[in-house]
């Protein structure tokens, strides 16, 4: 019930500044938002930005905040987003700003509380060229497993996380280059430490052809939180909250998730394994993740005349169609269950995928030039080296994704 009373708080608080009228210093837009999941039913609200006057989201006291009623009428029918973000340091260059962040919601069965401070270095107007440091301190629970897609990912009680965030960005005439670096620290009871790694390198080719690769690998200490685990082609559930369409059971028909006709992106990224993964998850109430992963992941795209059509309209600085092959192989290694003491395992897999691939995306850039879009894809993973018991590794298979594996 204390989640009724700090909703219903919040709730009072944002009402009134949705009501305000524009200042000559500081705008306060309202916007109506619906969305969908099989626990909240249709989810109506709205979402509230706040900045001040001609600043475009880079000034000071920027606010990003929602309120939401389930209409199905759950056990927590209203939810929220907050966010308010101050900048600290070079106040006036939004490209080597530093600030002080806040994020707090409740929302889809999940507690989530965060302070952060955050850097960014960047060189004149070339956004790909940056570096970017982030602190945070968080607060976290899933309290209602009736909004996951797959509970058995998940534990139940309250976790207290620091995390530190590295990105450096590099605009090489080759193509486009970029780090990422974290590693996430859980305080208390069953501490535990998660390390993660990625880099990602685009080679341009003459005649529209195209190459990119990315290396990630992640790692994660004994007796780690279930939805910290990694999967060999899915994200760590928890990381799953971070997309509104992977957020919450029912979004993406749980029949097809089940089936694994659909991927989503993030963590090693095997892509053709969704299949027997997702199967898995759907029948196995223990399924077996990973505490570490290796992976490299490549796309050779070629030209296709549809993507030439759209180059050579105004739409092509927005909208692309790829077609590429793509090969990934990875090794997947388990020494114990989820931090389940009688489950006791030391194994190693090996794994490997090729298969073509067909890409739309959509990308308007934001106010610092970083990419904000969505991408669809349509693949076909032919070849797996490690396929499920009785089934052949050469194969027609297909599934759907959503996000692109390499977002070069």
């Amino acid at each position: 019930m204390a989640y009724r009373y700090l909703v219903i708080f919040l709730v009072l608080c944002l009402f009134p500044l949705a009501g305000f009228t524009q200042s000559n210093s500081y705008n306060l837009n309202v916007y109506p938002d619906i969305w969908y999941n099989d626990v909240d039913g249709v989810r109506i609200g709205g979402f509230v930005l706040g900045e001040m006057e001609g600043e475009f989201q880079s000034g000071p006291h920027r606010l990003d905040a929602g309120v939401w009623l389930g209409t199905n009428l759950p056990d927590l029918p209203v939810s929220y987003y907050l966010s308010f973000t101050e900048p600290i340091l070079n106040k006036d260059d939004r490209l080597n700003e530093g600030n002080v962040r806040l994020i707090s919601s409740v929302r889809t069965g999940f507690s989530f509380h965060e302070l952060s401070v955050n850097k960014r270095w960047q060189i004149g107007f070339d956004e790909y060229t940056f570096r970017e440091l982030n602190l945070s301190f968080t607060r976290q629970k899933m309290f209602d497993g009736a909004y996951r897609p797959y509970p058995q990912l998940w534990s139940d009680n309250w976790k207290s996380l620091a995390e530190i965030d590295f990105k450096i960005g590099r605009n090489f005439e080759v193509g486009r280059f970029l780090f990422e670096s974290g590693v996430t620290q859980k305080f208390g009871t069953n501490s535990f430490t998660k390390i993660d790694l990625e880099i990602n390198q685009q080679f341009k080719l003459p005649k529209g052809f195209e190459i990119k690769l990315r290396g990630f690998s992640g790692y994660i200490s004994d007796r780690a939180a279930p939805e910290f685990y990694y999967g060999k082609s899915y994200r760590p559930a928890v990381e799953w909250l971070q997309k509104g369409i992977s957020r919450a059971e029912g979004t993406i028909p749980q029949n097809l998730l089940d089936e694994g006709l659909i991927h989503l992106t993030g963590g090693a990224n095997m892509r053709g394994y969704a299949i027997q993964e997702l199967k898995e998850l759907n029948s196995n109430p223990n399924p077996l993740n990973y505490q570490f992963v290796g992976v490299v992941n490549t796309e050779v795209e070629f030209p296709n005349p549809v993507n030439l059509l759209y180059r050579e309209s105004i739409v092509g600085d927005f909208i692309r169609f790829r077609s590429y092959l793509f090969a990934d192989a990875g090794i997947f290694y388990r020494d114990n269950y989820q931090g389940t003491p009688d489950i006791i395992l030391d194994e190693v897999n090996q794994s490997a995928e090729a298969g073509l691939g067909f890409q739309f995306s959509v990308n308007i850039p934001d106010y610092l030039g970083k990419d904000r879009g969505f991408a669809l894809r349509y693949e076909i993973p032919f070849w797996l080296s490690d396929p499920a018991p009785g089934d052949e590794k050469f194969k027609f298979r297909n599934l759907i994704g959503i996000g692109a594996v390499i977002s070069l």
